[in-house]
């Protein structure tokens, strides 16, 4: 049999990072939860206190940050699996946000996950083995009205994790994007944020914020499938880069490739126009 892996989970008090614990605890992982409030993980999990290692990490807090990876090799002497899931949404126009709602959500969806993975990094290349799975979204390829902020961070993880899979691979380290779409986790409740409203961008943005109201608890996506899947892409490896997650990832994500395939036809000519002619 397999030694089974150490996952390092962020965010695992909610959402896709709480169901994806919950069944690494049916498996035969060594598995290291996470969370801003560890008390909270440690009461949602009281029955499987043996089995799993709950940590205090707030991914904007250094400390915390060195404090988990120390932890963790102490416990289990290594690190094969980091899941960086912690991150949140903003709904508003670029104009209705704030710079502090725009700062705070880049230091968790953005720049948490960057510096974990940077301080990660030297333990899963001294083993030549590991996997990175960097929870982006459909909001991550394909940008709409009113996430403008949250789009901009997802965009940002996506184009990280596209160059940090060139560099690392041959060093053993596999990284996926997973790209979910609407999924019944709580995202859509209080893992959401709302800028200040301005009445101009009732007609783009409005939809969306009563759209986000409407569809908690009816979304098409099943967040324990999710978590099985991600599961299944350690133990049995896929070639891909970016994971679509549910049939309406995967549409979007095929239209978005339809309308840049005729972007590049209609400037082709102009694109080639803009080379010196030697």
């Amino acid at each position: 049999m397999a030694e089974s892996k150490v996952w390092l989970v962020t965010g695992s008090s909610t959402g896709f990072g709480k169901k994806l614990v919950e069944a690494l605890l049916k498996t035969n992982a060594k598995v290291v939860a996470t969370a801003r409030k560890p008390e909270a993980l440690a009461a949602e999990f009281k029955d499987s206190l043996d089995k799993l290692l709950i940590l205090k990490l707030d991914v904007t807090k250094k400390a915390d940050r060195e404090n988990v990876l120390a932890e963790t090799l102490k416990h289990y002497g290594r690190i094969d699996v980091l899941v960086n899931n912690a991150g949140f949404g903003l709904v508003g126009a670029l104009e209705e946000v704030n710079e502090a709602e725009v700062r705070d959500l880049f230091e968790t969806n953005v720049f948490g996950l960057i510096f974990l993975t940077n301080e990660a990094m030297p333990h899963l290349r001294k083993h030549k083995s590991g996997f990175i799975l960097n929870m982006s979204s459909i909001a991550g390829i394909d940008a709409s009205s009113g996430f403008s902020i949250y789009n901009a961070s997802k965009f940002a993880v996506e184009g990280l994790s596209e160059a940090l899979a060139h560099e690392s691979a041959h060093l053993g380290v596999k990284t996926y994007i997973i790209e979910p779409g609407p999924f019944r986790t709580d995202f859509a409740g209080r893992s959401l944020k709302y800028s200040k409203e301005i009445v101009d961008y009732e007609k783009t943005v409005g939809e969306k914020r009563r759209m986000f109201k409407e569809i908690e608890g009816s979304q098409p996506g099943d967040p324990e499938k999710a978590a099985w899947a991600m599961i299944d892409l350690v133990e049995n490896p896929v070639p891909a880069l970016r994971i679509p997650m549910g049939k309406v990832a995967w549409d979007r994500i095929t239209k978005k490739l339809e309308r840049i395939g005729n972007d590049l036809k209609i400037t082709k000519e102009l694109a080639f126009g803009c080379d010196y002619l030697d």
